[in-house]
């Protein structure tokens, strides 16, 4: 019995000993730490030489940084070019570490120091000055002599040594060469480079027609407004053109584009030749999309190669890309059999093969091997993977680039032989790998290890849960470290839960930031679904919710909802949610239309009527306010803020241009109006999300109302 004692009391005592041997995480360490000390460590800046197959990265070596590479054969890598040789020249003496570089070719590489553009000769490492960048540039690189970059809203080419003014515009309103549509429909840039780098096409927008939105800055004396062109759903939207300049000809002209002015043009791709521009025009009801051709030449349609149509929507996300030495052919993207997966065509416009098949999603091509199949990542295991695969285009043959489960990025030498693949899974920070073109490991380039180990950061843990109409939906759990299964515990819902976002993955973390493993230790169970809705699980689950917002992800929130509170360990009637911009509507939307299911609720940049939102997103999904009446009314939350029971925590950046502050402050006016409380919090300088510094205010303010209302 003694001998029983003193053995309890060492494993207690021992226990004790771990546990004080264990840090704790600070909400500092999950906001900031995130991006810095616990992120996996991996080499810096790694990649491909072109036109070799030899990788490279810059070492950590903290007083003289090096670029070094290694062939793929594995012999000790070599330097290239060292930080103390880039601060030979005298602008650059300064420079405190290793700048980041962009290979040019096998030989040459440049970078940017300030807002000067640099290129280095690996032959004697000196850098020349190739071009000093305007700020807010874009630049869009041809080859190293020959770029196109943005100035005040006009277009510029620097070509031969000389500027040459593309454009030459200067009423408010009229934007060149930088993205349109908000972003959407796949659009990231506003220039295309034809292959040989004679030709330029480009954006052209008027949006003078567009009404201005008055933000306010409350930090000047007196306040100043900031006026942004904002479309409002079913108002008046921007016009764009495109357009093609002739560098060597000094001649510019723009497409003749049939339609209507408000019309979509995306996915710009060039022919193999330069003698034709492909552009997918979508019309602004966006279910029914057109890829036609047009001459450069005369700047006429030539064609249209293929049209698609839905009842609900298409969504045009990627340019058509032609298969190596085949002009004719080209692989194209498309959700018509329910799932995102490539087809081949001819320019004819006949389908020759389906390549990719199955209930998964192609999220993404990398190009082309050698042999002329093309490279793929699919989300396999609903959506929860990111798997690598090549792909023949003719007949569809597969070959799978890696067997392990996650999440892989994939990075292609130039001539396909070799991959870079870096995967992540649940159990797993980082782990990068040499492999060849049938997807066998040459070696590992680094395994990263545990950055939290020792900290009292709970794993979490990924799971399956089945609506009451069979819907398998995703879920993320975290508990807190030193969980006990015969407590009782508060729980958070962390929602989002919106069209084109997906917040499960089997990565590290599950994809989760650190705040959640910090608040769980606080005593909580953080909860987490995908519902219908969010992205990568095919088409009839993202739209599903089409014509009616807020409707169906809010059956798919109740039903997790149910099944977290039916865990043993969790206080049913302990329960909080908190959500950002699509998660604010749903935050508030479960707080107002299932009133007494959550105590607490914490809204950010929440969309509040849809009526208020911008044109290409609610259209895609909602329609317009006047042909979709009903829908509207129904998602609205203006109307619906007498039913609130429990607290809800609104927060709202003074300068947000996505969801512009209209839906908070038109929300407080009803709630004034209705006699109901809702808590209100504004961050001045701060647009659509709270960054920097202040972002941990806001997640401190955040969990520190959840924890003090919760009690």
């Amino acid at each position: 019995m003694i001998r029983k004692i003193i053995l309890g009391f060492l494993v207690v005592v021992f226990a004790g000993q771990v546990h004080s041997q264990v840090q704790n995480l600070t909400l500092e360490d999950a906001i900031v730490g995130r991006y810095t000390k616990f992120r996996a460590k991996s080499p810096s800046q790694l990649g491909w030489i072109p036109n070799e197959s030899s990788i490279y990265w810059v070492t950590k070596d903290t007083a003289n940084p090096k670029m070094v590479k290694q062939a793929v054969d594995g012999k000790e890598a070599v330097e290239v070019c060292s930080l103390d040789d880039l601060k030979k020249y005298d602008a650059l003496t300064e420079l405190k570490r290793f700048p980041r570089v962009k290979w040019i070719s096998d030989k040459t590489f440049r970078f940017k120091s300030k807002q000067t553009v640099y290129k280095v000769d690996v032959s004697d490492k000196m850098p020349v000055v190739l071009f000093d960048m305007p700020k807010g540039a874009n630049a869009d690189w041809a080859n190293e002599n020959t770029i196109a970059y943005t100035r005040d809203n006009n277009l510029y080419i620097w070509a031969n040594n000389k500027e040459i003014q593309v454009t030459d515009d200067t009423l408010d309103g009229l934007v060149h060469g930088q993205s349109v549509h908000r972003f959407e429909f796949g659009i990231h840039k506003g220039t295309f480079w034809s292959n040989n780098a004679s030709l330029l096409a480009f954006y052209s927008k008027d949006e003078t027609m567009v009404t201005k939105y008055p933000l306010t800055n409350f930090t000047t004396k007196p306040a100043s407004l900031n006026s942004v062109r904002y479309p409002m759903a079913g108002m008046t939207s921007h016009e764009v053109r495109v357009g093609i300049y002739d560098v060597k000809n000094s001649r510019k002209q723009y497409l003749d584009i049939e339609g209507p002015k408000d019309q979509y043009l995306t996915n710009i791709a060039w022919g193999p030749e330069d003698k034709f521009i492909y552009i997918a025009v979508l019309n602004r009801d966006q279910n029914h999309v057109k890829l036609n051709q047009y001459d450069v030449s005369t700047g006429k349609l030539v064609k249209t190669i293929l049209e698609e149509k839905h009842a609900n929507y298409v969504q045009p996300l990627h340019a058509m890309e032609f298969i190596p030495d085949q002009d004719d052919k080209f692989i194209w993207q498309s959700e018509k059999d329910g799932y995102n997966h490539i087809y081949t065509y001819n320019l004819k416009g006949k389908m020759l093969k389906q390549v990719t098949q199955g209930e998964w999603v192609v999220t993404g091509t990398h190009g082309f091997d050698s042999e002329g199949n093309v490279i793929v990542t699919r989300a396999d295991n609903r959506g929860m993977d990111r798997v690598c695969y090549k792909y023949n285009p003719m007949n569809g043959k597969s070959t799978s680039l890696g067997s392990v489960s996650g999440v892989h990025y994939i990075a292609p030498s130039t001539s396909g032989q070799y991959f870079i693949d870096r995967y992540t899974n649940i159990s797993s920070p980082l782990t990068i790998n040499l492999i060849d073109s049938k997807g066998a490991v040459l070696r590992e380039i680094s395994n990263a290890k545990n950055t939290l180990e020792g900290y009292d950061v709970s794993m979490p843990e990924l799971g399956v849960i089945k609506t009451n109409e069979g819907i398998e939906l995703n879920t993320r759990v975290f508990k807190p470290f030193d969980f006990d299964p015969n407590k009782k515990y508060k729980a958070l819902v962390y929602v989002y839960n919106g069209p084109g976002v997906q917040l499960i993955t089997n990565s590290w973390m599950a994809g989760a930031p650190l705040w959640m493993p910090y608040f769980a230790n606080k005593g909580y169970i953080i909860f987490t679904v995908d519902g219908r809705g969010s992205e990568n699980r095919g088409r009839e689950f993202e739209q599903a919710v089409f014509r009616r917002l807020g409707e169906l992800e809010l059956v798919d929130q109740l039903s997790g909802l149910e099944y977290l509170r039916g865990l043993d360990y969790v206080n049913p009637d302990k329960v909080a949610v908190y959500g950002w911009s699509y998660g604010g509507f749903m935050t508030t939307s479960l707080m107002l239309k299932a009133p007494g299911l959550f105590q607490v609720g914490v809204a950010g940049g929440p969309v509040i009527d849809w009526k208020y939102y911008e044109v290409m997103y609610t259209e895609r999904y909602m329609d317009t306010p006047e042909t979709n009446e009903a829908g509207y009314a129904r998602a609205s939350l203006l109307d619906k803020v007498q039913n609130l029971k429990g607290d809800l925590l609104i927060i709202h950046g003074a300068d947000d241009d996505v969801v512009v502050p209209q839906h908070s402050i038109d929300f407080l006016k009803q709630s004034v109006d209705k006699g109901v409380q809702v808590d209100f919090f504004i961050y001045p300088d701060h647009k659509h999300n709270v960054r920097g510094k202040d972002r941990i205010h806001l997640m401190r303010k955040v969990l520190d109302y959840i924890d003090e209302k919760m009690e």
